[in-house]
């Protein structure tokens, strides 16, 4: 696996982000263009309005598995970097840390973490500048 760093840390799955949710967002658009053609044909609206009802489900159920599936490995997240931090520290994060600042602060080598996460909970420091901050990279391939 190549090395992980501030500048290729972000994770796309082409096959999700660039065709299956596209292709939900095309179908339906189209299901609503279906509805207003039949509408103002003067056919029938209920298979349209099945169509466009069925279109919106499927995209909103890939929206939702995706974000509950994030949602998780966020809990999973905060809970790795407490242990992380209890174990170099003796003591839990600081509560003031936002779910985005955890989430950027476990990229940080145990040498910068305890610093940076002392820095981010003081400053309220955003989670884009602490990935900056981050001189040793420690890569997490697992997220989705």
């Amino acid at each position: 696996m190549k090395q992980q760093n501030y500048g290729n840390h972000a994770r796309l799955i082409p096959a999700f982000h660039f065709f299956l949710m596209p292709l939900a967002l095309i179908t339906f658009i189209a299901a609503i263009v279906y509805l207003v053609m039949a509408g103002a044909s003067g056919m029938t609206l209920f298979g349209s309005l099945i169509l466009v009802s069925l279109s919106l489900m499927a995209a909103m159920t890939m929206v939702f598995a995706r974000r509950f599936g994030c949602m998780a490995q966020d809990r999973a997240i905060r809970a790795e970097e407490n242990l992380r931090h209890f174990a170099l520290t003796g003591k839990l994060l600081d509560p003031r840390l936002t779910m985005g600042q955890i989430i950027a602060l476990r990229f940080a080598s145990d040498e910068e973490f305890v610093v940076l996460s002392e820095k981010a909970a003081g400053e309220n420091t955003p989670p884009d500048e602490i990935k900056r901050s981050i001189k040793t990279w420690k890569a997490d391939h697992n997220r989705v």
